[in-house]
Formats: C-alpha cells, structure tokens, sequence
C-alpha cells in the first residue's frame, strides 16, 4: 500500500489487474491465433507451393530426332525488347530444327522493322490483321502466327509461344523439350524471371511470383492425378497435337487470362507441367508503382470471374492474412495485450518464412520478408482497383485495347 493524492493505492492489487489483462484472450487475440492457424495451414495442406521447388533444371537427355520447333512471338510495340527476344531464341544450342515466326500486330514504333533488320533465315515476320470481334489482341496475333507455322512448316510437333520481352537462356529450349519428350507432356511452361531491380519491384515482384504459386500450387498443377491448371504465358512449349486436340487457339480467343485457360483446355487431355525459370527472364521494367499496379489490375478482377462477392470475400482474406498479424503484434505490444504480441508475432514470423526461398530466387535476403504485409495491402489495393476499372469500362487495358 502506498499513499496516493486520493488515499492509499493497492499496488499488488493493481499489478495483479495488469498480469489478468495481459494475459486475457481479447477479441484482437483470437483473431491472431485464428490467422496462424490459417498459415499453418496454407503452408501444410497446400501443395508445399512456398518451397519454389518446382525448376526447370539442366536436362543432358540424348534424343534420337529432335523435333522441329516453331516459335511465335505476338509483338505489338515492342521497339525496345523485340530484338533480344528473338536473338536469344536463335541463340539456343538446340540440336533439332528452330524457326522463328514474329507476328506484328500493328505496331506504330517500328517493331516490324526492327524484324526485318535481323539477318538469319529461320526468322519470319507477319503483318497482323485487324483484330477480330470476339478475340483479345494477343490471342488474334497467336492465331496468325500458328496457322502460319502449320502451313510453311509442315506441322511442326511443338510450338514455343512466348513473348516479344522474353529473353531466353541458350539451353533453356534444349531442356523444355526435352522435359516434354521424355515425359510425355502435352505442356511445359515457365514463369521466367521477372526484373527486379528498383526499390518498387524488390518490395512487389518477388511476392507476385509467391501469391502466384499460392494461387495455383506448381506440384498440384504437376500432378497428373489433379485437375489444378495453370501456365505462364511468357514461356509455353505445347505439343500441336495436343493444340489442335482442343481446338486450337480459337478455343482461348476472348480470354484475358489466356495461358492458365490454355492449360485449363489441356490437362484433362493430357499432362501439363509448369515451373519456375532460372535462365529465362523478362526485359519489361517496372520503374514506378504505376506500371506493376496495371498489370496487376488489369487481370484480378478477370481472375475473380468479375465477382464483387469474390472480390469483398478475397480482400477480407488477404487482410486477415496479411495484416492481422503485424496489427497483432504493434497494438499487442502498445496495449500489453501478451497473447495478441505473441500470436501476431507468430503469425508474421511464418509468413516471412514462407516467402524466403522466393526471395532467394530473385537474389533478395531473407531479412525482405517482414514486408510482405505491406506488398499484400499494395496487392489488395490493386484488386479492388481492378474491379474499380471493370465497372468504369477500363478492364483488361492493354497497349491501347480495353477487354
């Protein structure tokens, strides 16, 4: 007991008081523990999507006859990166036949003659026709190019669809078919590595390839017996027979999300596989903020099947995910709210694990991870964004052209 200006305090009393409320389950509590549960689980039942273990590795395969290769690349103002992507197609150290077939798609800065200036036969360049009703404007380029492939070359087995700012490593094409001869796939695709240089693309690209794998776990889409579908549109080796199986690429016309449609059309038919790059990066660069928000908000909204309901249910994950635990662990600390510090420490000390082998594969420490709930607030930020310019008309914006 001490004397106090309105009589005497009961100083044990009051630290008792403390120690109860500090260690009470506040509501702020439950959700904290309800979040790790919620990590523990993604990270446990979900196909182990966190590891980044699925690469295209280093493939010394002897092939009897290897098979003819066409590449289409749809290239629509791409002055600045068409050049490289298409030398470091002929660059390939690939045994077997490779021809190289650049659809112009009514470019106005001088990518067709960008083309034209590349001396080696096994380059051919198409004047795109006007886009089609009912098609997306890489989808009618993609269409072009494969019925010019088929007509000039015979029906080559495997077509490499990629884009105009993709540049390949030399064995890169070695090891993609030899992956789909000796298993057998319909399908190989690779997330090539994105740029990741500016302070915007440190803090953002490395957790889109993670939300990525999150979204679509690589080993379920792997795995024959599952019916998970997905591709990465920058790099997709597919067999023409499977193609022509699903009918061709009239069948993803007028889809956004083109790649994981194709894959979608694919799997039941036969297997896909899709994995991580290591030799294969993109050339686009994302300086500011801006450039990454579209190419988000340009397909979220398509992804959530222009739901408002997915969109509200998807940004209540995110943010119970992403921010319940860090908001835990500070209002813990500033309330002496013990069980919400711990858990929200938690919580955020899991999650900042599970993005470190993405980190490492974009040559990033591991310290990076404590801000993934701030990458996590920027993409549901982007989301939202994305329903936002669906309603207003602006959707699926690219090079010119709304969806």
């Amino acid at each position: 007991m001490v004397a106090g200006p309105s009589g005497y305090i009961d100083i044990g009393n009051m630290e008792q008081k403390r120690y109860r409320r500090c260690m009470s389950i506040s509501y702020l509590s439950i959700c904290a523990i309800a979040s790790l549960l919620a990590w523990f689980w993604l990270l446990l039942a979900r196909g182990g999507y966190w590891r980044c273990d699925q690469l295209l590795k280093e493939d010394k395969t002897i092939i009897d006859k290897w098979p003819k290769i066409v590449a289409v690349i749809p290239a629509r103002d791409e002055a600045e990166t068409i050049e490289t992507a298409v030398n470091s197609l002929l660059q390939q150290n690939y045994e077997g036949e490779l021809h190289v077939v650049v659809v112009d798609d009514n470019s106005s800065d001088g990518t067709a003659d960008i083309v034209e200036s590349i001396t080696d036969d096994r380059v051919s360049l198409i004047q795109g026709q006007p886009l089609e009703q009912g098609w997306t404007g890489k989808m009618w380029a993609v269409s072009q190019g494969a019925a010019y492939a088929e007509n000039e070359f015979s029906k080559p087995p495997y077509l490499l669809l990629t884009d105009a700012d993709i540049a390949h490593g030399e064995g890169v094409l070695h090891d993609l078919v030899s992956k789909a001869e000796r298993e057998e796939l319909d399908l190989v695709s690779l997330m090539v590595l994105l740029r990741c240089s500016t302070a915007w693309e440190k803090l953002l690209i490395p957790p889109f390839v993670y939300f990525f794998q999150k979204l679509f776990p690589f080993p379920w889409v792997n795995d024959r017996r599952r019916k998970a579908a997905a591709a990465a549109g920058g790099c997709m080796l597919v067999r023409s027979s499977a193609l022509q199986r699903v009918g061709g690429i009239s069948r993803i016309r007028d889809r956004v999300i083109d790649d994981c449609a194709l894959a979608t059309a694919i799997k039941p038919g036969g297997p896909i596989w899709l994995g991580l790059a290591e030799k294969s990066r993109s050339l686009r660069g994302y300086d500011q903020l801006a450039g990454i928000w579209d190419m988000v908000a340009r397909t979220a909204f398509v992804q959530l099947r222009r739901s408002i309901l997915l969109v509200t249910l998807s940004t209540v994950g995110m943010l119970f995910l992403y921010l319940v635990p860090p908001v835990a662990f500070v209002a813990g600390l500033w309330f002496g709210d013990l069980p919400a510090t711990v858990f929200g420490a938690a919580g955020w000390a899991i999650m900042t694990v599970s993005i470190i082998p993405t980190l490492w594969l974009y040559g990033l420490p591991a310290v990076c991870g404590i801000l993934l709930p701030l990458a996590g607030l920027f993409y549901t930020s982007m989301t939202v964004s994305s329903a936002l310019r669906d309603k207003r008309g602006k959707g699926g914006a690219w090079k010119g052209r709304h969806y």
